[in-house]
């Protein structure tokens, strides 16, 4: 039994510190070195003229076989089984230790070499390989049997067998316990002698059985020792083509790489280590961006070099010790051993550097792009299953941020059992009408008349309290329960809108859709069955759509927007400035309203630059020939500057909370009455500087962008606003107007 004593791991162990390791492996080395240059020099001494030949040619056999070990498979010794150990026994019966240890270390460092291991792990083995026919020396010592080059064994008998099968025992044990010893810096040292024991000592004692006949051939007809090769032979190629099929079963034919198979077998072995030895380790899943792109474009044998070309580039890129597969397709894994976050993530820095450079195919340079995803043991997952999927959960957040790596992170996880838990409990509210709608008015900033109000959804959970819209309403998007949401968002606005015309209030209600909203028709159907039943005008009700759905340019989209434009309704473009708009799909849209988004209005007290931001969003609305409607205005200043910059209307905290349909009534009865603009309280009129003996300046806004010298816009020191005291503002609400249903707003009320 060979040994590596660094397989599977990355780490080496320590030569400085007394451990189970340095206890076997020095007196291992240095008894082994001295037994070698005892033997060394026994052998030089020796008078080989009558045994030579027979010698020789056992030896020349032990090396070959050394140099060519049956390796079975996974689940087995990866070193596999030495058949040499048949002709070193047999030496050591037929002319004792000397030449056995001076044989088997030869042949020992040049499989080693061939191995390409460390001086210390070669060492290591010809020490433990001399100590270990000692052993076997010392059992035929004991039952009288003590040969020599000058004196070999003569002829043999039955009883032989005894002390030849106790020799081979005490060589066995002393190896195994040699050999465990010195991986017991891996794992516990028990753990190693009876990891694949019976299997081991099975295979073992098999070849250990043909050393009986080496010394009879060679004690009698020594020309015929190559015929044992011919079974041997026969058993390893037996083996190797069990090997070859075995590795056929778990490696990619395209790549060569693992596969998904071997990936849970190293996983699950990883997982154990990990759990013995209490070291961390992670996993990383990679995906090739716009693989499909490839595909499609230039062929799936272009695609399959490219893959071919970035799997050597993965193998370049990580460490020797690292588990590398393809799950298919474009897919690929890695296993991080005995490596903590900062080390896996420089792992996948690595992966993505090897990438920099475009790959040439097919006469063309073709950019390679991967999207990876980290998760970590135990941090993240104590599972395969759990691993696998974490990972993938976050190489779709690396591909979607355009972050390159990520990791895994349990509050972005769409999937997660929680998430799992609220679905099944957003269905059941649905079912009990648990969900609310409340109502944010917007105003003119010109006269201060009602413009409408907004309906935005509530949900207060009996056990978690408030859920913040954005965090259901994408879970409905995704689940496919989006239309259950919708249908009975539009329907409760209806009904108020209905409910307040019944005590004199007309009020336009805006609702807010999402994408999944206006394909397949039933958004046109849900909104005319419902304002016919309610007889209600159509032009009472808004639609609000975010710049996402305008980069949409299908047939089905536009159809549905201008069916909804030819019923009367109007559309509003929400959270405008923070999307991808294209100001020629923008004109070609039959959108009545922009709403500018409250990111910019936060920040008009900053500088110039916001500032400028917001004029340029109302003149593009004003040339467009709709109004701009500004969302999130919080403060007097905000209010001032926004008329200043010509915005048409207001929307936010500064006029009026979010309100349940109860407060809302009183709120539009007070201001509003039965007829006429509504005229709202002196709180949000605009102040006159001169009039006022107490004012609070608004940050310094320069005359360029205003277009007039700089004004001093200021308000009360206490503002005495009715309405907004009345309603007080709930904690657990956003910060301002809340958006329905577009999952990308920078808050949801």
């Amino acid at each position: 039994m060979s040994s590596d004593l660094s397989r599977g791991t990355c780490q080496r162990p320590s030569f400085a510190r007394v451990s189970p390791f340095t206890a076997f492996w020095y007196p291992s080395v240095i008894v082994g070195l001295v037994l070698l240059a005892t033997a060394l020099c026994r052998v030089v001494t020796a008078h080989l003229a009558t045994n030579g030949a027979p010698l020789i040619m056992t030896a020349v056999l032990l090396v070959l076989l050394e140099l060519r070990p049956l390796v079975q498979g996974s689940g087995h010794d990866p070193q596999g089984v030495v058949m040499s150990t048949a002709f070193s026994m047999a030496i050591l019966f037929l002319w004792g230790p000397w030449p056995a240890i001076l044989v088997v270390s030869i042949a020992s460092f040049m499989a080693d070499l061939r191995a390409r291991k460390t001086p210390w792990k070669c060492a290591f083995n010809i020490g433990q390989y001399n100590v270990s026919i000692c052993a076997g020396w010392l059992v035929m010592a004991l039952a009288g049997r003590t040969p020599s080059l000058d004196h070999p064994l003569g002829r043999t008998t039955g009883w032989d067998l005894f002390w030849m099968l106790s020799a081979c025992i005490a060589y066995f044990l002393t190896n195994l316990m040699l050999v465990s010893g010195a991986l017991a810096w891996m794992s516990s040292f028990w753990i190693q002698i009876s990891t694949d024991f019976t299997h081991y000592t099975a295979t073992t004692f098999s070849v250990l059985a043909l050393s009986p006949l080496v010394v009879v051939v060679a004690n009698t007809e020594w020309e015929l020792l190559p015929l044992l090769l011919i079974p041997l032979v026969l058993v390893f190629k037996m083996a190797q083509m069990s090997l070859e099929r075995e590795h056929q079963a778990g490696h990619d034919p395209l790549t060569g790489l693992p596969n998904r198979m071997l990936l849970q077998e190293s996983l699950a072995a990883e997982l154990a280590r990990s759990k013995r030895d209490g070291r961390p380790f992670g996993l990383l899943l990679i995906d090739l961006d716009h693989f499909k792109e490839v595909n499609d474009t230039l062929g799936h044998h272009v695609g399959d070099q490219l893959l071919v070309h970035f799997a050597a580039r993965l193998s370049n890129s990580v460490r020797p010790c690292d588990h590398l597969a393809r799950l298919g397709g474009d897919e690929f894994a890695v296993i991080v051993p005995d490596a903590d976050e900062t080390e896996v993530l420089g792992v996948a820095e690595r992966i993505r550097a090897s990438l920099a450079n475009p790959v040439a195919l097919e006469g063309m340079m073709l950019e390679i792009e991967a999207s990876i995803g980290v998760a970590m043991h135990p941090d993240h997952g104590f599972f395969a299953e759990d691993l696998l999927r974490l990972s993938d959960v976050a190489m779709y957040i690396a591909k979607e941020s355009r972050t390159g790596v990520a990791t895994y992170s349990a509050h972005r996880d769409r999937n997660s059992a929680d998430r799992l838990t609220l679905l099944s409990e957003l269905r059941q509210a649905l079912d009990e009408g648990a969900l609310t709608l409340q109502y944010q008015p917007k105003v003119s900033l010109a006269d201060y008349s009602l413009m409408g109000v907004e309906a935005l959804i509530r949900w207060q959970h009996p056990q978690r309290g408030f859920i913040p819209p954005d965090e259901f309403i994408p879970l409905a998007e995704r689940s496919g329960i989006m239309h259950l949401l919708t249908d009975r968002v539009v329907s409760m606005a209806l009904a108020q809108m209905a409910s307040w015309r019944e005590q004199g209030l007309s009020v336009p209600v805006a609702v807010n859709v999402s994408l999944a909203d206006l394909l397949g028709g039933r958004l046109a159907d849900l909104v005319l069955s419902g304002l016919r039943d309610h007889a209600l005008p159509t032009g009472m009700l808004q639609l609000e759509i975010t710049e996402r759905v305008v980069a949409q340019q299908t047939d089905e989209l536009n159809a549905m927007l201008l069916d909804l434009e030819t019923m009367g309704v109007t559309l509003s473009l929400d959270d405008f400035g923070t999307g991808y708009s294209s100001l020629l799909r923008l004109q070609s849209l039959p959108v009545s309203e922009i709403k500018i988004d409250r990111a910019f209005v936060s920040r008009l007290g900053e500088g110039a630059s916001t500032v400028g931001i917001v004029r340029a969003i109302v003149d593009l609305a004003h040339a467009l020939g709709m109004p701009a409607i500004a969302e999130g205005v919080e403060t007097e200043a905000e209010w001032q500057v926004l008329r200043e910059l010509g915005c048409d209307g207001a929307q936010g905290w500064h006029i009026a909370a979010p309100m349940p349909p109860e407060q809302a009534t009183q709120w539009l009865t007070e201001i509003h009455g039965t007829s006429g603009p509504v005229r709202l309280p002196a709180a949000i009129q605009p102040v006159d500087a001169a009039e006022q003996p107490e004012l609070v300046a608004a940050p310094d806004l320069p005359s360029a962008v205003l277009g007039q010298p700089t004004a001093v816009l200021a308000q009360p020191a206490a503002v005495l606003a009715q309405p907004r005291a009345a309603l007080g503002r709930p904690p657990e609400e956003a910060e301002d107007s809340a958006e329905l249903f577009d999952p990308d707003a920078a808050q949801v009320g």
